[in-house]
């Protein structure tokens, strides 16, 4: 099988245990200050519940207990990805706060409205329609609630070089040192990003948003565009 045409479930099982040690190192640190923004972006109080889809290992279930004393349930397809966060959960102080379950973003398994607010990381590029799954996503939070999502973005200008660098040559031999399927992702990510983007360029993807009934809609890029933060709030 080609790797741009893994599935999220085959590509990230082997991730589990060293995932978000790597995913730091590997983005030279930039990931875990994504995620954080990504919660700072969220308005959620300590009585709300917040549904955050594509959990993985619960890095940004743990993030929004520790800013905002929230409740969180974590959604991913992964079972590989979802024992290393319940593993982290449990060695946490959040434990009474997260509850963490197996399911798809595209037919989430919950009632209109049910969620304060939603989280999303590294979702839309592993999912067939885009648009599809943000209206799946705003069906399940109550109208007024934050949605906000980080993805990978492209660098434009003096940083594009650079960027292709590393993610055709850089990532893929620093997977393959690594092993455990790092190689295998380090493969994926630039062809992966990059025709994501050109078939969803932010500005179509923002239209996107609002068409799913979200409104608000804000984005900003970080890392000089490595990633990039979108949020809004549910019509």
């Amino acid at each position: 099988m080609d790797v741009t045409e893994i599935e999220a479930p085959e590509l990230f099982a082997p991730l589990g245990p060293g995932y978000d040690r790597w995913g730091a190192v590997l983005s030279f640190g930039q990931d875990p200050r994504w995620r954080r923004f990504l919660v700072s972006r969220i308005a959620a109080r300590p009585t709300d519940t917040v549904l955050d889809v594509a959990t993985g290992t619960a890095a940004v279930a743990l993030e929004l207990v520790r800013q905002k004393g929230c409740s969180v349930v974590g959604i991913d397809r992964t079972p590989e990805m979802l024992a290393e966060g319940r593993r982290r959960v449990a060695n946490s102080a959040a434990s009474n706060r997260i509850e963490l379950q197996q399911g798809d973003a595209r037919q989430l398994p919950f009632d209109d409205g049910q969620f304060d607010a939603l989280t999303f990381t590294y979702l839309l590029r592993y999912v067939d329609g885009p648009a599809a799954t943000l209206r799946e996503l705003a069906r399940v939070v109550k109208p007024g609630g934050t949605i906000a999502g980080l993805e990978f973005g492209v660098p434009g200008g003096i940083w594009r070089g650079p960027w292709e660098l590393w993610t055709r040559v850089g990532l893929p031999t620093a997977g393959r040192l690594i092993g455990n399927g790092w190689h295998e992702v380090g493969a994926f990510l630039n062809p992966s990003i990059t025709r994501h983007y050109a078939e969803w360029p932010l500005p179509r993807l923002l239209d996107a948003w609002r068409a799913a009934g979200i409104d608000d809609v804000r984005a900003r890029r970080l890392s000089v565009g490595g990633g990039v933060v979108t949020w809004g709030r549910r019509r």
